[in-house]
């Protein structure tokens, strides 16, 4: 009996983090949903009205890094499949603007949302090469590919095989990245081991043999 108290004890203990962490994410639900009307790039109001305090600051600094960085992976996961849709619209014989549009329409939407804002400025006047260059310095990780574009555009030159040397470079760095995520999986999983598995493990296993070794 003593073994299955402790164990529930044990149990009860560790369910904690989990609790708090669930309440957080409810309490950020609620949050997002009091900042209807707002658009996704904005903080929160709930945060917004915080800012004049330290902790204020400090949640919404939080809040915008962790959307940026995800931001961030989202078109560096993406980038790949817009290339090859470049590519194989050139290949095809499309003329770089041509290819850009064919992009924009059927890359995900992380790449596909600066090309068509750029295809935008272009249909109400802007040149072509500018409005692709304002995409490289709004979003820096699409700087290889409007570089490209802007090349074929300026020069009439085929980028055909700047495309493949661009598609392999991004499938080789997307490759890294999920190695060294791969390589960080056993240090995330230290902190449950430690903390949940190897105690359950004691109090179901040790406890009980220690318990009926000790006269009463």
């Amino acid at each position: 009996m003593i073994p299955v108290v402790l164990a529930c004890a044990w149990g009860i203990l560790a369910s904690l983090p989990v609790l708090a962490f669930a309440g957080r994410v409810e309490a950020t639900r609620r949050a997002r949903a009091l900042a209807a009307g707002n658009g996704p790039a904005r903080v929160p109001r709930i945060v917004a009205r915080s800012r004049r305090t330290l902790v204020g600051r400090v949640a919404a600094g939080l809040w915008r890094a962790r959307r940026r960085r995800r931001a961030a992976e989202a078109v560096r996961r993406d980038l790949p499949v817009a290339v090859d849709l470049v590519h194989v619209a050139v290949a095809a014989g499309c003329t770089p603007h041509q290819a850009v549009e064919l992009a924009a329409r059927f890359a995900p939407a992380p790449v596909a949302a600066p090309l068509a804002h750029a295809l935008r400025a272009v249909a109400l006047g802007r040149p072509f090469d500018e409005a692709i260059g304002a995409v490289a310095a709004k979003e820096p990780l699409l700087a290889p590919l409007a570089r490209v574009v802007r090349t074929g555009a300026a020069t009439g030159t085929s980028i055909g095989r700047a495309l493949t040397r661009l598609a392999d470079e991004v499938r080789a760095d997307a490759r890294r990245r999920s190695e060294t995520r791969a390589r960080t999986v056993p240090v995330r999983l230290l902190f449950p081991l430690v903390f949940c598995a190897l105690p359950a493990f004691a109090l179901l296993t040790v406890v009980p043999v220690v318990i009926d070794k000790v006269p009463f």
